[in-house]
């Protein structure tokens, strides 16, 4: 008899695994905000937060959206790694009610004051840390305590995102570690599991060179992120922080070609995962080459390429693949998928264009925008129904 995955639950199956409902609000929520970050920025929308517009905007893609989803991946992929149940029913929810929370103090913090949104949003992450940890402790699963390095950098970075936004200062600082964090989260995560799919589904469809396994040539690439990071944390503008952005994107380039991504182009579900990894390496290459040549690598088309790109892109590729598994359907993007892929890839195409293209500038950030909205609506709207009932087939 198989050993069951799940405790015996009778609640709402959105509230059954933690991916369910973080994945369903996450992808809602990536597109309402976008869709009121474009009135907001134009001075159309005013919403009640202590921020300004742009540090909203930003505030709520790395500390908003992104911790929902790498919450629902994370309380998904620990059970596998522990062999431990996996939360549901009253401590999931009360997870995504301090979640929502934490959006709705901060888009009211000009109301209630950024030191109440600042308790209420921090806690989340905070709270999320510790059950992860709680986890891989009690599951002894000592190897993966790495993926808490991460978390707690993005929560100690959105705890200074406030600090610096409450006191009147540029957030410059909180934004450079919050990217830091979720960079090195998607280089030692997606490290693992881009090369682990594609060798599933080389193996079993199109037998021949499979990637390369992870040994030094991994560790050094990530060691050399992991520095360029640092020293872009505390001396962006230094030579020594553009020199190793540039090496770490090369590296993280050759890392990815080694994983033979050329050979799955039949299954965008997997080749998506190799087109955000690529984003991310040649958003880090832009970056470091920005130091140096800002009038032709934009600093900021090297972040959007990284946040549109590559966490976008990585985020909706992991959300449709466990949706599409853990609700027992088969592992394929399906159409839902394709145009989930298709969105961001435009969007983040249209919004380096925005930077280079200045003369039309205003369509090319509406067409990105329309891109991301599309890209999670889609999610939503797809995946809905199967996040929202019971598995048939066999339990989560």
């Amino acid at each position: 008899m198989p050993i069951p995955r799940t405790k015996p639950y009778h609640g709402p199956a959105l509230f059954s695994y933690g991916f369910r409902p973080f994945f369903l609000f996450g992808s809602l929520y990536a597109a309402v905000s976008i869709l009121l970050w474009l009135p907001a920025y134009f001075g159309e929308l005013t919403i009640a937060t202590h921020f300004a517009p742009v540090d909203w905007h930003v505030h709520e893609l790395l500390f908003g959206f992104l911790p929902a989803i790498i919450t629902g991946f994370l309380f998904t992929a620990v059970p596998n790694w522990t062999g431990r149940m996996p939360l549901q029913g009253p401590m999931l929810i009360a997870l995504v009610v301090l979640w929502a929370a934490g959006r709705i103090a901060v888009a009211f913090s000009a109301n209630t004051g950024w030191q109440i949104a600042m308790v209420v949003d921090g806690s989340f992450l905070v709270s999320v840390t510790l059950v992860i940890a709680r986890e891989i402790l009690a599951g002894k699963n000592y190897r993966n305590l790495k993926v808490l390095v991460p978390l707690l950098l993005l929560a100690l970075a959105n705890l200074l995102f406030h600090l610096e936004a409450g006191s009147g200062q540029e957030t410059d600082l909180s934004r450079r570690l919050a990217f830091a964090a979720v960079i090195m989260l998607i280089t030692i995560i997606g490290g693992r599991i881009v090369p682990s799919f594609t060798r599933n589904w080389l193996t079993r469809e199109n037998p021949g060179a499979l990637p390369s396994p992870f040994g030094t040539f991994d560790t050094v690439s990530i060691a050399v992120t992991a520095a360029a990071l640092a020293a872009w944390i505390i001396i962006p503008l230094h030579i020594a922080a553009g020199s190793l952005l540039a090496l770490s994107g090369a590296l993280q380039m050759i890392r990815l070609l080694r994983w033979q991504g050329h050979r799955t182009l039949r299954d965008p579900l997997v080749w998506i995962l190799h087109a955000s990894y690529g984003c991310l390496s040649g958003g880090l290459l832009m970056l470091g080459l920005s130091v140096f040549w800002p009038e032709i690598f934009h600093p900021a088309a090297a972040l959007h390429l990284i946040a549109i790109g590559g966490i976008g892109g990585m985020t909706l590729s992991v959300m449709v693949r466990a949706s599409r598994g853990h609700t027992g359907q088969a592992l394929r993007a399906g159409m839902g998928g394709k145009l989930c892929f298709a969105a961001i890839l435009l969007a983040a195409a249209a919004r380096l264009a925005a930077e280079y293209l200045a003369s039309y500038y205003l369509l090319w950030l509406h067409i990105a925008a329309l891109g991301w909205i599309t890209a999670y609506l889609a999610f939503a709207i797809a995946f809905a129904p199967h996040l929202a009932r019971q598995r048939k087939s066999r339990q989560d």
